[in-house]
């Protein structure tokens, strides 16, 4: 029977993030169940999500409703932060932990406080500037500047299926800022855990070392590419989630 991999998308994305990636998985070992989190896609809607505020706590029990008793869950970027919240909670269903160009999360505080404030002020310009203008900023950040033209546009047509009131409601729920860290908590995570960051993405590899170092039954990958892995190295991810290195 093929194994279930749930596919957590990034901020700003929806499951039609994983395409390429679930085109690369063969059918006969793997059933991909790529899902939208709450405040993106299909739940931008928010009587799609329940309504109030978005949470980590609400993710969880989002992502718990659509998944079987067992499965490996793959996240990024965001999905990676909610991911660990799904391990962390229920680690008996969680076969295997992929981590794409995720983080657990900024631990000094006074950091931390600076980015729920710069968080909040997105949030604000969400609601009040041209969607399209905002992605465009989005786009500009130092993070995505070396993407390579087709990614950046797999992107922006992957921001273009949210809303902007919705994804205010995001930066203000589960926001980098909004998260307490969880790097006191990886040595709890058992199951074998893949972490892959892009080779210009150098934030995020040492991230990945620093997480390798303090899970029990860890590997870090890094792989062509930069932050936006799922969009242009679908093939590396696909790989790495089947165990092969690439």
């Amino acid at each position: 029977m093929p194994e279930t991999v749930v596919l957590l998308h990034g901020f700003g994305g929806t499951h039609r993030a994983w395409d390429g990636v679930i085109e690369r998985l063969p059918p006969e070992r793997y059933r991909p169940l790529a899902l939208d989190l709450p405040g993106h896609g299909e739940y931008a809607d928010a009587r799609r999500w329940g309504g109030g505020e978005i949470t980590f706590a609400g993710c969880v029990e989002h992502v718990l409703a659509r998944t079987p008793e067992r499965f490996v869950l793959c996240g990024y970027s965001l999905g990676g932060r909610v991911a660990l919240h799904v391990a962390l909670t229920v680690p008996e269903r969680v076969a295997r932990l992929v981590l794409v160009s995720a983080s657990p999360g900024i631990e000094d505080a006074s950091e931390r406080a600076r980015r729920r404030a710069a968080d909040r002020h997105l949030a604000d310009e969400l609601e009040r500037i041209p969607f399209e203008r905002f992605i465009e900023r989005w786009r500009a950040q130092p993070l995505f500047a070396e993407d390579p033209p087709d990614a950046g546009e797999l992107a922006r047509a992957d921001q273009r299926r949210n809303r902007p009131d919705a994804l205010a409601a995001v930066l203000r729920g589960i926001g980098t800022g909004e998260m307490a860290p969880l790097w006191g908590r990886l040595a709890e995570l058992r199951m074998p855990v893949t972490i892959i960051a892009g080779e210009r993405d150098l934030k995020f590899q040492n991230l990945g070392r620093r997480m390798a170092a303090l899970l029990p039954d860890a590997e870090l990958a890094i792989v062509p590419g930069g932050h936006s892995l799922l969009l242009e190295n679908p093939e590396s991810v696909a790989g790495h989630l089947q165990g092969r290195r690439r």
